[in-house]
């Protein structure tokens, strides 16, 4: 029998992912690190540029702890990102949580924060696994149904890679907590659920006639 595979490495616990208020919320599993990443494909990527700051969402993948963000090669945040430390963010919103008092409303979510330099993708081996990492986690099974990048396209994509070592996990969840007291107003209290869905895939009207819609997006996206 084979010997047991290591367990992950927990979270980091630094100055900056030490969760401080609300740290009941925290989480520390690895797994919930990449559960969090995993169910989004879009991400906020923050990075200072001529001294100011700037927030851009950004799709990415996730390739083991390896977090990939891509771009333009002329996009200024790609550029100035390998020079100096990034913050990743992603939310996700599951709940609108509704008090008896205001004070006491909130928010169900799940969220991880990623800090670190990313270093900047130059072998085409690596970033042809970036972007489809990219891809995967944005439509599942298209890498494959799709026409692979040409090399000028290769040659025209900006790719970081952001090792996931520096990085928090924060998760709100359940019902309303309100003042002992104020659980005997008539004040309706409790939690609205939010959720994403998919539409039917809408064709390209220039798609050729014939052409149906995938299984692995009928399988992915089907709505309901």
């Amino acid at each position: 029998m084979s010997p047991p595979a290591p367990a992950a490495p927990p979270l980091s616990a630094t100055a900056r992912t030490r969760i401080g208020r609300k740290r009941d919320r925290a989480r520390t599993d690895r797994a919930d690190l990449h559960a969090v990443l995993d169910a989004a494909c879009v991400c906020h990527l923050g990075v200072v540029i001529d001294g100011a700051p700037r927030v851009l969402p950004t799709a990415y993948g996730r390739d083991g702890d390896t977090l990939y963000l891509h771009g333009s090669t002329g996009a200024s945040s790609l550029l100035a990102a390998p020079s100096a430390e990034i913050c990743v963010t992603v939310t996700h919103v599951d709940g609108l949580v509704l008090a008896r008092s205001v004070n006491h409303h909130s928010i169900n979510y799940r969220s991880a924060v990623v800090y670190g330099i990313p270093r900047r993708v130059t072998g085409d081996a690596e970033k042809l696994r970036a972007l489809r990492a990219i891809v995967e986690n944005v439509a599942p099974g298209q890498w494959d149904a799709a026409r692979a990048p040409s090399r000028k396209e290769l040659a025209s994509t900006a790719v970081l890679a952001l090792p996931l070592d520096e990085a928090s996990v924060k998760v709100r969840e359940g019902d309303p907590v309100d003042e002992p007291e104020d659980y005997a107003l008539d004040v309706w209290a409790g939690v609205v659920p939010v959720r994403t869905s998919y539409g039917a895939p809408v064709p390209d009207p220039a798609l050729r006639p014939g052409i149906p819609v995938p299984g692995h997006i009928l399988a992915t996206f089907q709505s309901g």
